[in-house]
């Protein structure tokens, strides 16, 4: 019969989707991952960009022991319908996996909405998986001229610019922010980074303030100002957009 067809078609896709996904690390619960969603977040191993603040560095590398298995996020989906809103892909850059698209339909069968966090260092796999996105966060790291500097990686601003696009164009939902550290960024830089978002039709923008946790560069974390978002730069960025939000530490 026709639905016998297509339940071996269905079945057939989640083995596949279970050429598993290299998973780094798996929080249950989280309110603050995806707007307004209660969310589970899987975290991503790997990412091609080395910037200095991260601090998830141990989600680096495209292998680390001790990762959780695919089956594992299942189950807690499985036994979390009904209570949890969303999934987040997360990491460590989650669209470096090729394996993410089928991990995302299978999620999205589970009944849930799915969000990604990306840096946008691939804007060809991000093209491929956002139709199936609910709501995206995409880290902007400082001016495009500045991006190969930052990662470690050059090219990777013109990368970011284009997945920006790519996502604006989507009408996914969606946020643009920046985490600001003074070492990092300038006022000047990030003014001037605001104003190149508008232009390209930024509406949604958040300040993240830089967080110590986990960075593995010391002299990042023991220079890192507390009262570096000030309420005069906060006001002449936050005016450019519809939507504003500063995120402390």
């Amino acid at each position: 019969s026709t639905m016998n067809a297509n339940s071996s078609v269905r079945s057939v896709r989640i083995l596949k989707a279970d050429a598993p996904l290299n998973v780094g690390g798996l929080t249950p619960f989280s309110t603050t991952d995806y707007p307004g969603m209660l969310a589970a977040v899987v975290f991503c191993q790997g990412c091609p960009w080395r910037c200095d603040y991260c601090h998830n560095p141990h989600l680096l590398p495209r292998k680390h022991p001790g990762g959780v298995e695919w089956s594992q996020v299942r189950d807690l989906l499985l036994r979390r319908q009904g209570l949890l809103d969303a999934v987040v892909f997360s990491g460590g850059e989650p669209t470096l996996q090729k394996e993410l698209l089928g991990a995302i339909q299978e999620v999205k069968e589970l009944g849930y909405k799915v969000g990604l966090h990306t840096c946008g260092a691939y804007p060809d796999r991000l093209a491929r998986v956002l139709p199936y996105l609910d709501w995206v966060g995409m880290d902007i790291k400082a001016q495009w001229k500045d991006y190969g500097g930052l990662t470690a990686t050059p090219g990777s601003g013109e990368r970011a610019r284009d997945s920006a696009r790519l996502l604006l164009q989507s009408g996914v939902a969606h946020e643009f922010r920046t985490t600001v550290h003074p070492a990092l960024i300038s006022c000047e830089s990030l003014c001037t980074l605001a104003e190149d978002l508008v232009k390209i039709g930024v509406k949604r923008y958040v300040l993240q303030q830089f967080r110590n946790e986990g960075c593995a560069n010391p002299a990042l974390a023991d220079a890192a100002e507390t009262n570096y978002l000030k309420p005069d730069l906060c006001n002449a960025i936050g005016s450019r957009f519809e939507s504003f939000t500063v995120r402390l530490a």
